[in-house]
């Protein structure tokens, strides 16, 4: 698997945001409020990932007091990252969408509320995928280490 480099995620971004401007505005009047659910949630997920990429990261490096890590534990968080970085760009671009949208009513009570609620559900998406690419970071093996070294320390 390779790393996930953020200009595709900044261009899956702007380009779901284009999309959801456009496809929101003949039928912006008929959509239902906006929750702010989704702000806690994401920022939520961001805190989890950006804490399992901390530890993961002390583990790998063997730091005194973790245990040894496993291999495929390291898979399923970087598999995870990197799934959590897409669809951070995805939802990202969505509610960043409805906030340009959005920014032009913002004389008007709900348009306003809906403005707040899009830009902060952007930015909590911004944080997961910067939480995601951490983690993905995270779970690289550190150069200079080879598997003969890691064979004979488990040995």
């Amino acid at each position: 698997m390779k790393p996930t480099h953020p200009g595709p995620l900044v261009g899956i971004l702007v380009v779901v945001a284009l999309l959801t401007w456009a496809a929101i505005r003949p039928v912006y009047s008929g959509l239902p409020v906006m929750p702010w659910t989704a702000i806690p949630t994401v920022l939520l997920l961001a805190l989890g990932e950006a804490y399992s990429g901390w530890a993961t990261k002390a583990r790998i490096a063997r730091k005194p007091h973790t245990k040894p890590v496993e291999p495929l534990s390291v898979a399923r968080l970087a598999a995870l990252a990197k799934a959590s970085a897409y669809a951070g760009a995805l939802f990202g671009g969505i509610f960043a969408g409805f906030a340009l949208y959005t920014v032009q009513m913002l004389d008007r009570a709900t348009p306003r509320g809906e403005f707040f609620v899009a830009a902060g559900s952007f930015v909590s998406c911004v944080a997961l995928v910067c939480a995601a690419l951490y983690l993905e970071h995270s779970c690289r093996i550190p150069k200079g280490r080879d598997e003969h070294d890691e064979r004979d320390e488990r040995d």
